[in-house]
Parts: C-alpha cells; structure tokens; sequence
C-alpha cells in the first residue's frame, strides 16, 4: 500500500472553481491575481455557501473570498501544510 500525496498540484486553477464564483468575487479575484494571489481551492462544507481560499505568491499567507468580494484574511480555519 502506498502513502503517498493524493493531492494534486495544478499551475493555474481551472475554469471548473471559478464557475463557483459570483461576479463580485471574480471582480475580486481579477484585482487579486494582478498581485500574485491565485485561487487554490473551494471549501465546500454541508449545507453552507461554498468557500473560495485563495493564497499570495509565496504560498504563506491565504484568506477566503467572501460572497461581496471581499478578502477575509482571519477565516477561523486553519490549512494543512
């Protein structure tokens, strides 16, 4: 059996993720990207709006969009490293 990473990287995030997003947050995202944040991956938790987490460049810092576009810096979860 092996242990390995499951996870996939990808380069650029796929037109899948941002269907996700309503316009204020791809608005956002667009003035984000311009400074090196990309979006990594959406949380989708039960029964609750999906989550957009997005990360800065050096991969250090990341927050999660909220439905009005804005940044959420302090979301109240932790990634996995």
């Amino acid at each position: 059996m092996t242990t390995g990473e499951r996870r996939k990287v990808e380069g650029r995030p796929s037109p899948v993720l941002k269907r996700d997003l309503n316009e204020d947050q791809l608005m956002a995202l667009a003035d984000l990207e311009r400074f090196g944040w990309e979006l990594k991956f959406i949380r989708r938790p039960m029964f609750q709006q999906p989550v957009p987490v997005v990360f800065d460049s050096s991969r250090k810092h990341y927050a999660v969009l909220n439905l009005d576009g804005s940044l959420d810096e302090n979301p109240g979860f932790d990634i996995r490293k």
